[in-house]
């Protein structure tokens, strides 16, 4: 999947939502352009990340409900929302209301554990259940009962006027099929296979049977497989970052070059006890790019992609990055936007 004979099916991009905390309105509404623009652009997916006490999207729900009021056709997606630091229940509302505005656009993505830099703010979060609170799978099977319609009540009697329902409302159809788990290991992509999930792949991943990324990351992808109920048919998502270069100015490229340099350090060797490994950031024209991507053993397994953008640039960067991705580069891949 994804070489020649096999094309792209489905391209879509990952942003993180920067903005400066003097002028947090600016930073998002520059956000709701990119995904003005990809939709424009014939993108399929726009994806936003979460992240909690940073200057980056923490309300990723709050501004893809904005989206899609502003937007038509592109599917919406988090990759991804921490479980830990959510209540299964109330999340469930909110993602069902937003996947309702959009017309059954969502596709929530999550993670599951402790929540990166939770020490900063478990306190805050859970100041008397921090210790007891369970951060594992089990969040997330809880999730996807509320959005499956399963009760939460044991009664639906009414009381005076009110009338209730014993299942979470709005109830969205289809949104739990529609759910994606971002696995970085052995256990937890298996885990998503069992549990009949979509499969997001980053470019960060545990490296526990081998040091080759692209290797490591394309086992994990056949492991899912094997272990979902549509086998080779079970949707798996990529998110490496690709910068392409085709139409950027002089001195765009010579940041984009200079931001890829600094992060290459980390993708020689595994990181940390948990051995965690990173992708080298692709960097040049949309034809060099699609050459590393068709060489590339885990790009070979997917047919959906939705590459990462850079978290520091400008802009006026993402939008050439965006255009030449959809004009240059996807075409190169096999990918043609919707008719």
């Amino acid at each position: 999947m994804g070489t020649p004979d096999r094309p792209l099916r489905k391209l879509g991009f990952l942003t993180i939502g920067v903005f400066d905390e003097q002028d947090p309105a600016a930073g998002h509404e520059s956000t709701l352009q990119v995904i003005e623009l990809g939709e424009r652009l014939g993108f399929d997916s726009a994806w936003l990340r979460h992240r909690h006490l940073q200057f980056g999207i923490s309300s990723p729900v709050a501004v893809l409900a904005a989206a899609s009021q502003r937007t038509h056709r592109i599917a919406f997606g988090t990759a991804v929302t921490p479980l830990g630091a959510e209540n299964p229940f109330r999340l469930a509302e909110d993602l069902s209301t937003v996947d309702v505005l959009s017309g059954g656009r969502l596709n929530p993505g999550f993670s599951v554990g402790t929540p990166m830099g939770f020490d900063r703010y478990r306190e805050a979060l859970y100041p008397d259940t921090a210790d007891a609170e369970d951060y594992s799978a089990n969040r997330l099977v809880r999730l996807l009962a509320h959005l499956r319609g399963e009760p939460v009540s044991a009664t639906t009697a009414p009381e005076g006027f009110e009338t209730f329902s014993d299942h979470v409302q709005p109830h969205a159809a289809g949104l739990a099929d529609r759910v994606w788990y971002g696995g970085a290991g052995l256990s937890s992509v298996a885990w998503a296979g069992d549990h009949g999930l979509n499969l997001l792949t980053s470019s960060v991943i545990r490296a526990e049977e081998d040091d080759d990324f692209a290797r490591i990351q394309a086992a994990h992808i056949r492991l899912f497989r094997s272990r979902h109920p549509l086998g080779d048919q079970a949707r798996v998502s990529q998110g490496l970052v690709v910068i392409p270069t085709d139409s950027a100015s002089p001195d765009q490229a010579r940041r984009y070059r200079e931001y890829a340099e600094a992060r290459l350090p980390r993708t020689r060797q595994p990181l940390g006890p948990q051995r965690m490994l990173f992708a080298p950031d692709l960097v040049g024209t949309s034809e060099q790019i699609a050459e590393q991507l068709h060489a590339h053993a885990g790009f070979r397994e997917v047919d959906e992609v939705a590459f990462a953008l850079p978290f520091t640039f400008e802009h006026e960067d993402y939008l050439q990055i965006l255009h030449d991705i959809a004009t240059s580069l996807g075409p190169l891949l096999g990918w043609s936007p919707p008719g």
